[in-house]
């Protein structure tokens, strides 16, 4: 199963007009950073907004309570998870 997670939009490459230049952001939670294509994102983001990411895409930008509010629960769904999923993703 995949989730979507919100991340923090770092830097920003490209023009939302023009689809013959890679549209690239870098993202950031937690310390992780990740280049993101944002093709199929819902609204062309800013640097300092976030987006959903979803397997390499940005596909909804969202505000900052908002990213806030769900990156709080992702916490909390993983606290009650057992460390062995967390660690190996539920694979041995």
């Amino acid at each position: 199963m995949c989730l979507a997670v919100p991340m923090k939009v770092e830097q920003i490459e490209g023009d939302p007009d023009d689809f013959t230049q890679d549209q690239i952001a870098v993202v950031n939670m937690d310390g992780v950073s990740r280049q993101v294509r944002l093709d199929v994102v819902d609204r062309w983001p800013e640097v300092g907004d976030y987006v959903i990411v979803h397997a390499g895409f940005a596909i909804h930008s969202m505000v900052e309570e908002e990213a806030k509010r769900n990156i709080e629960l992702i916490r909390e769904m993983a606290s009650h998870m057992p460390e062995e999923i967390l660690i190996h993703g539920g694979n041995s």
